[in-house]
């Protein structure tokens, strides 16, 4: 950085300019998970005219056709597939409003790389690109590409005119070959795979610039101090980003004996210095397993499982060589004086507030994407590449982890949030010195049209309330602005997905039927009724008994003694108890206007009273645990993993020293 001086040549001092002329500090936005879905294509092929807006003039919707998901497809999904258009747009609109130029987008930034909405997504960000001056750093994630190649794909969920769910999908799929009369096949929706992606979006990260100070993959050959821009161009042919992948772990010099099923496939990692001394590692993170005994033809992308849960987990065993890459980048970088931040799709660290094995006890092993969380010894061995500083997207959360290996390294994981999903935000980075960074995560309050495309799920709801289907809450029609229409979502999700797959049965009953003041009284009442026993109707006919009158005076007292009223623990459910789970999981701190503070003091209250035993009672069989047993035990662990994600690491505005990993909030610093 060059700082400006006024020198006269018959003075000995220089005279600075003002503050104002001087460099600014560098400031990078991260915009993960964006599922970009332009709700306003256009169908090159003219197969689907979309859905006519007739509302909205001050807007200027009226009169657009909107090609769109069903309202009743986004509600159980974790993203919302049609409002990120305009989310996009209003993010993109406050970086210029803010001044920031460098704009990262850690994967997912389509909605499974589908043709149409890739044309589009490149529209917007070449417009930005050239009215603002706005640039692009694109990585891959899952849904883009889906597979390493194109394949034939689609949606069933699509909303028709006439109010239902219209099926479109390219030719080559399974619903275009039974040639049905209510599809619609069109090459528009093909999903694509690397080679098309890196092609069609090549100006955003993919390939070097000539204005990038410094641009590498982990297959040059070259290095910063003999670089060019001419000979990174050749070596970034897509050819020369191939390497070898079996299905037991890595081919090529890696490939130990009795490996098999081997494939080559593109990597699509890339390093880039586009502002002096500063370092963008771009880590293709996606892992495509060869799947055993396949033996198809024709179908490149059958061959492989999808690399949704794989991340990290898998990355040393199938992406040797990119690790290693990843390393000396590193090290590079500390020699140099550079200052460097790495970004992917998946999350180098767990990502639940250190829940994650209490969150596999209260639901099982198998739910909650547990799955997809990196083990600890994976994270520490992350931590020993060097990497200080990694932002990462995937799980649609805002969080902050740090985690120190026994070598003394410490490693910080931003999970910067969607734009898709609740609460609605992304992270801006501004660089104060060689190794301070202020985080902020900016929410997305205000989405200006993001309410344009309400008429057609109101037609939608209609249809299905005329079908005698089963409907949404459509109050969500009613949501004021983007993060509240967000909130609902997730209530929905929560309502709809969340609990029926994964809460066991047992305790899902026993949460619906609940208010906060039951499950106090009923974690206090001596009772020989077992979980087996438990319905709505048994819960009726206790809560008359002397037992539970007992239960309830103690519980009072209890309560009294903390300075809560029990009344007020009734006017709250287990629904909501659950929602705000999700809630907390998923935004952290960002949630917390969205939950009385009055119920935050409650839920503390049932965490100390509730103490959660170091060993569940050896019973088996749920079903034969008494009621009060089962409710103090799941309760205890609810309420604990609740106020783990409390007492987690600050994950709104803070300032991080990359050196140390310490991190300093800054609660009353004002983000907007």
């Amino acid at each position: 950085m060059k700082t400006a001086l006024f020198c006269s040549v018959l003075a000995l001092f220089c005279l600075p300019v003002s503050s104002a002329e001087q460099s600014a500090p560098t400031q990078i936005a991260f915009l993960p998970d964006i599922h970009f879905h332009d709700v306003y294509a256009e169908f090159n092929d003219g197969s689907f005219k979309g859905l006519k807006n007739t509302s909205g003039n001050k807007d200027q919707s009226k009169g657009k056709a909107a090609t769109i998901r069903t309202m009743a497809a986004q509600l159980q999904s974790t993203r919302l597939f049609n409002e990120n258009y305009f989310a996009l747009r209003a993010a993109l609109d406050d970086l210029v409003r803010r001044k920031v130029q460098l704009v990262v987008l850690p994967g997912d930034f389509s909605d499974d790389g589908q043709s149409v909405h890739i044309r589009g997504l490149k529209q917007i960000l070449q417009q930005y690109s050239k009215a603002h001056g706005l640039k692009f750093l694109l990585t891959l994630g899952n849904h883009d590409p889906v597979r390493p190649y194109a394949h034939a794909a689609g949606k069933p969920d699509y909303l028709g005119p006439d109010g239902r769910h219209l099926a479109i999908f390219s030719p080559g799929s399974e619903p275009c070959s039974k040639s049905a009369q209510d599809v619609i096949c069109t090459e528009e929706v093909k999903e694509l795979g690397y080679f098309e992606l890196m092609t069609e979006l090549s100006d955003f990260g993919f390939y070097p610039k000539a204005e990038d100070l410094y641009w590498e993959t982990p297959y040059s050959s070259y290095t910063s101090s003999n670089y060019s821009y001419t000979e990174a161009l050749v070596q970034s042919d897509f050819t020369k980003r191939q390497f070898e992948i079996c299905q037991q772990g890595a081919g090529g010099t890696y490939k130990k004996q009795g490996y098999s099923n081997c494939h080559v496939i593109p990597d699509a990692s890339y390093l880039v210095e586009p502002v002096e001394g500063v370092w963008l590692l771009a880590i293709d993170a996606n892992v495509y397993k060869p799947k055993a005994g396949y033996r198809g033809k024709g179908n490149e992308a059958a061959a492989f499982e999808g690399s949704g849960n794989a991340g990290y987990n898998t990355m040393f065993d199938y992406k040797p060589q990119v690790m290693a890459w990843v390393k000396q980048v590193a090290a590079r970088a500390k020699a140099q004086g550079k200052t460097l931040i790495t970004f992917s799709h998946y999350p180098m660290i767990e990502f639940y507030q250190g829940q994650t094995q209490h969150i596999a006890t209260l639901l099982g092993e198998e739910r909650g994407q547990l799955s997809r969380s990196p083990k600890a010894q994976i994270s520490e061995r992350l931590a020993d590449l060097g990497v200080q500083l990694h932002i990462g997207g995937h799980m649609h959360l805002n969080n902050t982890a740090v985690v120190s290996s026994d070598s003394g390294n410490s490693l910080v994981n931003i999970q910067a949030p969607s734009l898709a999903a609740y609460v609605p935000a992304y992270k801006l980075l501004t660089l104060t010195g060689p190794e301070q960074v202020k985080v902020q995560t900016i929410v997305l309050q205000d989405v200006p049209g993001f309410n344009q495309l309400f008429e057609h799920y109101q037609h939608e709801w209609q249809q299905l309330k005329q079908d005698k289907q089963a409907v949404w809450d459509a109050s969500i029609l009613q949501s004021k602005n983007y993060r509240e229409f967000a909130n609902g979502h997730l209530r929905e999700l929560t309502r709809l997905r969340f609990l029926p797959n994964d809460w066991p049965d047992e305790l899902r009953q026993l949460l619906l039927s609940l208010n906060g003041e039951q499950m106090l009284v009923l974690s206090q009442l001596n009772s020989k009724t077992t979980l087996k026993d438990f319905s709505p109707l048994v819960l009726q006919g206790l809560s008359q008994s002397t037992e539970w009158q007992q239960a309830r005076q103690k519980a009072k007292n209890q309560a009294k003694a903390a300075g809560i009223k029990l009344d007020d623990l009734a006017k709250w459910t287990g629904f909501e108890l659950v929602l705000d789970f999700y809630r907390l999981q998923n935004a952290g701190e960002l949630a917390l206007p969205d939950i009385p503070a009055t119920r935050l003091k409650e839920y503390g209250f049932f965490t100390a009273t509730l103490q959660q035993p170091d060993t569940a009672p050896q019973i088996q069989d749920w079903t034969k645990w008494t009621l009060p047993q089962y409710s103090r035990y799941k309760f205890a662990a609810l309420f604990h993993i609740i106020d783990g994600f409390l007492q987690g690491q600050p994950n709104g505005d803070f300032m991080l020293n990359m050196q140390t990993g310490e991190l300093s909030s800054l609660k009353n610093s004002q983000a907007q």
